[in-house]
């Protein structure tokens, strides 16, 4: 079954620049899914219109049977706690704990007075401590954000999605600021989420190797446009397809990973 259908979604800005060019595709529930292509390709444009974070020119978002675009903000913020975020450069309250950047997963689901003085139930801190536990950050708990590696902060941006309880994961670049250690925790962490609890990842990667590697299927955007949607056996053909004249030096990279 389609958890997300994109029809014909296409963004403008002013009369110049077109991010997005009558882009199609649909993800199955559980489906981890990597979405490449060169820097400006419109990447993360896509992700910010699935849960309009900013608004489409012109297309559907279906998500869970729902068109995004025909709802109100009240029905959106809504239907928001269902699509996790996870940000290149982790969007935490540095100055807040572990513990307090977690729940705050949960504030789509309060009122505005309960968010600002930060009620949540006994169930929720639980939870919290329990996802907490789960992505090895058991004795950061109490730890300010800004005493965080970058790796750690990431799995605390993990967490707070988690927390929402969501049926679908969108990650923009999650391990770009990452050394390839730490980025293997990061997408083993992702995959498990996908795989174990069956929730859905769509996943922008600057990382061909990595998109390889973790998904059941790759998305190529160039120019605002899918010039690819297939399995994650790339050929060097498809690559250049995707990436055009930044190909080359890929394929090489990919060559040298392979014999190694």
């Amino acid at each position: 079954m389609n958890l997300l259908e994109i029809k014909n979604l296409t963004k403008q800005y002013g009369a110049e620049t077109l991010a997005l060019s009558d882009v199609n595709f649909s993800v199955k529930e559980g489906e981890f899914i990597s979405v490449i292509g060169p820097s400006g390709a419109g990447k993360s444009t896509l992700l910010r219109c699935i849960n309009r974070m900013i608004d489409a020119t012109s297309g559907e978002v279906i998500f869970d049977g729902v068109n995004v675009y025909d709802l109100d903000k009240k029905e959106l913020r809504k239907l928001r706690t269902k699509i996790g975020m996870i940000f290149q450069h982790y969007n935490l309250v540095n100055r807040l704990t572990v513990i307090e950047n977690v729940l705050h997963g949960r504030l789509g689901y309060k009122s505005t007075l309960a968010g600002i003085l930060g009620r949540y139930s006994e169930e929720e801190k639980r939870q919290a401590f329990e996802i907490i536990e789960i992505l090895g950050l058991s004795h950061q708990v109490y730890k300010r954000c800004d005493q965080l590696s970058g790796g750690q902060k990431q799995r605390v941006g993990i967490a707070r999605a988690l927390i929402q309880n969501p049926k679908m994961l969108l990650c923009d670049e999650p391990i770009a600021s990452l050394d390839p250690n730490v980025s293997k925790v990061i997408m083993d962490h992702l995959k498990n989420i996908s795989t174990k609890l069956g929730i859905t990842c769509l996943v922008n990667l600057h990382q061909v190797d990595v998109a390889m590697n973790y998904s059941d299927r790759i998305i190529g955007i160039n120019n605002g446009k899918v010039v690819y949607n297939g399995p994650p056996n790339l050929t060097p053909e498809q690559i250049y397809m995707i990436y055009g004249s930044e190909a080359g030096e890929l394929i090489m990279d990919l060559g040298g990973k392979n014999a190694s």
